[in-house]
């Protein structure tokens, strides 16, 4: 595994998706919950707050950032790995209660 490192602002999207500039980063192996108005009809949507997981997800950001890309999902957005001062988002969302983990996105 080879993680590169980011020279971008990072934003957070949701609890589970990162703005890199003009990059969509979907994180890998969590799915958290769909802001108002995502969850898709049919879907079965994690439940939970999603404003919680946003600001979650967005005060882990600051700091020295690596990403390790594995291809686009449907939507375009890059599928990846992010550390932020070390630290992995996805299982770090997963441990405060933010995420769910999706052993089949990992």
């Amino acid at each position: 595994m080879s993680f590169v490192a980011l020279t971008c602002l990072l934003i957070a999207i949701d609890g589970d998706t990162l703005r890199c500039g003009k990059e969509r980063i979907r994180l890998l192996g969590i799915d958290a919950p769909e802001m108002p108005g995502h969850c898709r009809r049919g879907r079965k949507c994690v439940e939970g707050d999603p404003y919680a997981s946003k600001a979650s997800l967005a005060s882990m950001i600051e700091g020295s950032a690596q990403i390790e890309r594995r291809g686009r999902d449907r939507y375009g957005r890059t599928l990846g790995k992010v550390r932020v001062n070390g630290v992995d988002l996805s299982k770090a969302q997963v441990s405060f209660g933010m995420a769910t983990a999706v052993k089949r996105w990992e």
